[in-house]
């Protein structure tokens, strides 16, 4: 999808739960190495630290991530993506882990309708590593996170 195709109807709802997904620049595998995900991981931890309530569960995959958010009052979705892929590539670049745009243009967002069930959600979005075949178990992959656990 084309960036404008991704923001056309895009409404940023305080208290609604939405699925975010970023990828990386040309679809680059920067997060298989353990060192650029845990700086990837570390950056969604922050945001969620300075958001109490913001993050319910993630998963940083080796060309993508996945984010199960719950939207404070006061953040739009842009903003909140603005924060996170900023951060993220400032992080990998200062750390000399790479150097250059980390995260195409845009995001994909989904917003859980009510009767959606949040937990199967977040099932769905921890089990990304075992579907891909990076692991044989979902614990077993150490980049992920989510407020169940």
């Amino acid at each position: 999808m084309t960036y404008n195709a991704l923001r056309k109807g895009r409404v940023s709802i305080p208290g609604q739960i939405y699925l975010l997904t970023a990828v990386t620049w040309d679809r680059t595998p920067w997060c298989q190495d353990f060192r650029l995900g845990r700086e990837v991981a570390g950056v969604l931890h922050g945001v969620a630290v300075a958001y109490p309530g913001l993050s319910l569960a993630w998963v940083v995959m080796p060309d993508h991530m996945h984010w199960l958010v719950q939207l404070p009052d006061g953040v739009s979705l842009e903003r909140l993506m603005q924060i996170f892929k900023g951060r993220s590539a400032r992080a990998l670049n200062v750390a000399g882990l790479r150097t250059g745009p980390v995260w195409q243009p845009g995001f994909h967002d989904r917003a859980l309708r009510k009767d959606e069930d949040l937990l199967a959600a977040a099932r769905y979005l921890l089990a990304n590593p075992l579907r891909r075949g990076l692991v044989q178990r979902v614990g077993d992959y150490p980049l992920w996170d989510a407020i169940w656990i």
